[in-house]
């Protein structure tokens, strides 16, 4: 055996050995969440989904669990948010999917208008949005079109969208989306405040959501942590983890179906 193949029979030794994944290879859940306890895993993957709200990093159980990358949760934890929301969740998947489709079911903004959840105050499904649109950006609110599916993903993109929240009215995001190696990751932000009966409830920037999401063995993995700031008085007035894990629960719900919808 000369020594190129010395060196590639080695490499292939050691890639085995250690059980890492080769270039193209999904990762398992387990490979990415080795200590999660079974009663979770079982949550993980029921319809559902695992979510959680706390109001300390301690209790952000899943990501002490887990070897995902820190950058996934740096950009919501250094701004020493009020309350975290974090969420796990696996869509089953009968074949692999590829990032094109994760990425054009995030770019279907439209998608979002008229999704239901459950109000316990109208105990009924209603719209959380209810209105959902694509603007040019901060300073032209003008709407414009989703574009056509697209066949490769760009390493990075940021869009501006508006929500008209049925709580909150028209509320207005920025969306980084950042191609990660493994996955995609998804950074939602405020940059107007959102209102609540006239009432700001939570300013500018004091709401971020980082959503991840990666191709794996058994389907896609959708991981999410949000951060949100709220004055004592905002928040004897408005449940904010019920609230935002409701807009959290319509939004991976969008992608998800788009997922499964998007050629």
């Amino acid at each position: 055996m000369n020594i190129k193949g010395f060196h590639v029979c080695t490499l292939l030794c050691i890639l085995l050995a250690g059980r890492l994944p080769l270039m193209g290879e999904s990762r398992s859940f387990d490979l990415l969440f080795p200590r999660l306890d079974e009663a979770t895993k079982r949550r993980v993957f029921s319809p559902e989904g695992f979510v959680v709200s706390t109001k300390t990093i301690a209790g952000l159980t899943l990501l002490a669990a887990s070897v995902l990358d820190a950058a996934i949760s740096n950009s919501v934890l250094k701004q020493h948010p009020a309350y975290l929301t974090e969420s796990l969740q696996v869509i089953p998947t009968n074949k692999p999917v590829p990032f094109t489709r994760i990425y054009n079911a995030m770019g279907n903004i439209r998608g979002l208008k008229g999704r239901l959840y459950h109000s316990f105050t109208r105990k009924e499904d209603t719209p959380l949005f209810e209105d959902a649109t694509r603007i040019v950006g901060p300073k032209k609110l003008s709407p414009i079109p989703d574009p056509p599916g697209a066949t490769s993903v760009p390493a990075a993109e940021t869009i501006y969208i508006r929500l008209k929240d049925v709580n909150f009215g028209n509320s207005y995001y920025r969306a980084d989306i950042t191609a990660t190696g493994q996955g995609l990751l998804y950074t939602l932000s405020n940059f107007k405040s959102l209102t609540y009966l006239f009432i700001p409830v939570i300013k500018e920037d004091k709401f971020i959501a980082q959503l991840y999401f990666e191709p794996i063995a058994e389907g896609v993995l959708v991981y999410s942590l949000a951060g949100t700031d709220v004055s004592d008085f905002v928040a004897s007035q408005v449940d904010i983890p019920s609230a935002i894990r409701k807009r959290l629960d319509v939004i991976i719900q969008w992608v998800t179906e788009g997922i499964a919808a998007v050629p």
